[in-house]
């Protein structure tokens, strides 16, 4: 399997934390030299392991937003 090459260009926030010290993060996050996406999933503490997660682009967050301000929680 090929190796996938990474860069956290900024963090935005961490959502949560779980009792291993893993954090679920949005960033900025640029996948094998490629332009920047948000980036929503799990890290490491030292962010060499990542779990599964949602890539968007900045127009996809737009929509994001809007529909979760439409909401009530």
């Amino acid at each position: 399997m090929a190796e996938i090459k990474f860069e956290i260009e900024k963090n935005i926030g961490v959502l949560s934390e779980n009792a291993k010290g893993w954090k679920r993060e949005l960033n900025l996050v640029s996948w094998n030299g490629r332009e920047a996406k948000f980036d929503l999933r799990d890290w490491d503490p030292n962010h060499e392991k990542m779990g599964k997660g949602l890539t968007l682009s900045k127009e996809e967050v737009i929509e994001l937003k809007s529909i979760l301000n439409e909401i009530d929680v």
